[in-house]
């Protein structure tokens, strides 16, 4: 089975069993669209789901990152929280490991961004130790903040949905976006327990499209 978010399947995490109904049954709406996204198949080519939404945040360097001056380059966007006890640190790993495996293509022509769902307490300053923690290389990879509303905005824009528990954790659904060096949103992935080798060829296969 292909690991591209079929829409019979949702991967539940350790440690999630608090997620609140309304988030699932949001998270569920969104799938009919997403599994439009998603075909069997080694030589077909990404289909086009339309403009990825605009973001300008403010990254771990403390400098402002917008999508628009990322054109020109393939952009895969996840939404992590520093806090997470699960799925957020097993999906920044697994990104760290595939950043090495591209090689010189990474921030020449793909790039990572890691927006954090929990703004109050990840600073810039708290992403910066983040990114050191899982050897995210500052040259192609954006780990961004910004005000809750501007967060809140653009999470729900990607179909992200999330709610904040009264100890401080954050409940989330866990999507993965690939955009294109156009701008356009080309794939997304539920979960973190998609097929590393298959998103490093979908990265590839974004790069050499045209």
């Amino acid at each position: 089975m292909r690991g591209r978010i079929p829409s019979d399947r949702l991967t539940v995490f350790a440690g999630m069993a608090r997620y609140i109904a309304v988030l699932l049954i949001l998270a569920l709406f969104a799938l009919p669209k997403l599994a439009l996204a998603h075909q069997d198949g080694e030589n077909e080519r990404l289909p086009l789901i339309g403009p990825a939404p605009p973001f300008s945040l403010t990254s771990q360097d403390g400098k402002p990152v917008a999508l628009a001056t990322l054109r020109g380059k393939v952009v895969a966007v996840t939404f992590i929280y520093t806090g997470c006890p699960d799925i957020c640190p097993l999906l920044t790993e697994k990104m760290a490991q595939i950043q090495d495996e591209l090689g010189h293509n990474f921030g020449a022509k793909i790039v990572f961004v890691s927006i954090t769902l929990d703004p109050e307490h990840d600073t810039s300053e708290v992403l910066q130790q983040y990114a050191q923690l899982f050897g995210a290389k500052p040259e192609g990879w954006a780990f961004l903040t910004g005000s809750p509303e501007a967060i809140r905005d653009v999470a729900h824009r990607y179909g992200v949905f999330f709610a904040r528990n009264q100890d401080g954790s954050v409940d989330h659904t866990q999507l993965t976006t690939l955009i294109d060096a156009e701008g356009q949103m080309r794939v997304q992935y539920l979960g973190g327990r998609f097929d590393p080798d298959e998103f490093r060829h979908d990265l590839m296969s974004l790069i050499d499209k045209e």
